[in-house]
């Protein structure tokens, strides 16, 4: 809980999605093509240190979702029996934050070039980070001195 008893939590996003896609298409089609993660410049010097090659997380909000149901057909597949919203990566949840792991094609001033971001034209990205496979995650923490673990992001 906040400050005072406030329960509530206030993001800012850093930047946004340019896909091409301005409405909700099957998310094989949009992890297949190419697209673009537009940083705010006050953001850009945060980019120093990405190499095309990586995979990075992307963390964004789902602007596009209306609501949600704690049970929900996968895919909106009517046919399909109902899960949980958290068995689920729906975009309809208590809080629409989206996930996704991207291939990093290329770098510019303020501007990633990514495969397999999974979000709509315009949708607001609230982080970026690197993924780490357990051996690279191990050899980062090795050299920075700090106990190893299972984590990966």
């Amino acid at each position: 809980m906040g400050k005072g008893g406030d329960p509530s939590i206030h993001y800012k996003p850093i930047g946004h999605v340019e896909t091409g896609f301005s409405v909700p298409v099957p998310r094989e089609l949009l992890k297949s093509g190419d697209g673009r993660i537009v940083l705010d410049p006050n953001f850009a010097e945060g980019l120093e240190g990405l190499r095309p090659g990586q995979q990075l997380l992307v963390l964004f909000h789902c602007h596009l979702s209306e609501g949600y149901e704690l049970m929900q057909h996968p895919h909106r597949d009517k046919k399909a029996p109902k899960l949980g919203v958290f068995a689920l990566r729906s975009p309809d949840r208590p809080n629409p934050i989206g996930v996704t792991i991207v291939d990093l094609l290329g770098v510019g001033d303020h501007v990633l070039w990514v495969k397999g971001l999974d979000a709509v034209e315009g949708t607001p990205v609230l982080d970026i980070k690197p993924v780490y496979r357990e051996a690279a995650f191990e050899d980062l923490q090795s050299e920075s001195g700090t106990p190893k673990s299972k984590s990966y992001v």
